[in-house]
């Protein structure tokens, strides 16, 4: 009943229902997200059972069904590629009927005497492998042949390298870039790719030519200055050196910079200075002692409103303190 009610394409998991209507127009995108996901839901439903009504075979994984080919052709989703312009090496090899024949990637090599790949590392026919190199006649005296070789292989590749770009120059013209050189075609030593040069701005010539004056043992100072020459603006930060002299203004921060590293250290190790429960014992020590020498003596308004017993003192002339005293006048005589 659902196969006939819905278009089912089990080779790509789709599933479509063209009798499908609203009934109403959804008045918010809420109702619509609802429908759409009874909808769905119902098409999921319709595809898990066209796929459980097919021959199936057993696994340790569970059962497993053979898709049939799909049925729907979807579009791609970019163009397909461009063919590229063939090189001169096929051109050639068109002209004069080469085939490409595929080669083994493992070669026997008679210098060592055991199998080795053709291309990459520890290759056949390696020149780190030739301990001697044979003089011609050709050759001039006093050369060396292994940095002749180096030479010579340095030149292969560059040649190589030349051509692949031309190669590449010959496709952007046509449009047929591979995928893996599009991204990179502007970064390539190529001309014909569609991304135009950029300008360069006067501020960006403006840098170059200061950083070019600017290059020399003296950083330019003795240099020539050519005609409407600026000098090169200073980008980075001048340093501040504080004043010798010490005053109210500028030369209190050396003051102020130097306290402000102590209280710093002082506070990150204050715990180890300052022993807090050391210093709350001595102050209560303190208060007490405080507290007691006051409850001892009289207050000063007590003592201020008692009597004077000695109103007057009495003067004394010299020898009349002996008079009546017997025990004073004995002091100081000999027996």
């Amino acid at each position: 009943m659902a196969q006939q009610q819905y278009q089912i394409d089990l080779g790509n998991l789709m599933a479509f229902d063209p009798h499908h209507q609203f009934p109403s127009i959804p008045s918010s995108r809420e109702e619509l997200a609802k429908e759409c996901l009874q909808q769905g839901t119902k098409l999921v439903q319709a595809v898990a059972d066209a796929l459980f009504s097919l021959p199936s075979t057993e696994n340790p994984d569970g059962p497993l069904v053979q898709l049939p080919p799909p049925t729907t052709k979807l579009p791609r989703e970019k163009p397909l590629p461009k063919p590229s312009p063939p090189t001169k090496w096929e051109l050639f090899a068109k002209k004069k009927g080469i085939q490409k024949r595929k080669k083994d990637k493992i070669v026997y090599d008679e210098q060592t005497g055991s199998w080795k790949r053709r291309h990459g590392y520890d290759r056949v026919n390696d020149d780190k492998d030739v301990p001697i190199i044979e003089a011609k006649m050709t050759d001039e005296p006093g050369g060396d042949p292994f940095a002749k070789r180096q030479a010579e292989k340095k030149q292969r590749v560059e040649k190589h390298e030349k051509h692949r770009l031309h190669n590449l120059k010959q496709a952007a013209k046509v449009g047929a870039l591979p995928s893996h050189v599009q991204l990179a075609a502007t970064s390539l030593p190529i001309t014909g790719t569609q991304a135009a040069p950029r300008k360069v701005s006067k501020d960006e010539l403006q840098n170059v030519a200061g950083m070019a004056a600017t290059a020399t043992a003296s950083g330019g100072k003795f240099d020539k200055k050519l005609p409407g020459e600026k000098p090169p603006k200073h980008e980075k930060k001048y340093r501040k050196f504080l004043p010798v002299v010490e005053g109210s203004g500028m030369g209190s921060l050396e003051k102020q910079q130097t306290e402000k590293v102590l209280n710093k250290l002082i506070s990150k190790n204050s715990h180890e200075i300052l022993n807090v429960e050391k210093a709350v014992n001595m102050y209560n020590v303190k208060k007490d002692k405080k507290r007691k020498s006051q409850q001892g003596r009289p207050s000063s308004t007590a003592s201020k409103l008692k009597p004077n017993k000695k109103p007057n003192k009495k003067s004394f002339k010299k020898g009349s303190s002996n008079k009546g005293n017997p025990s004073s006048s004995n002091k100081g005589k000999s027996r």
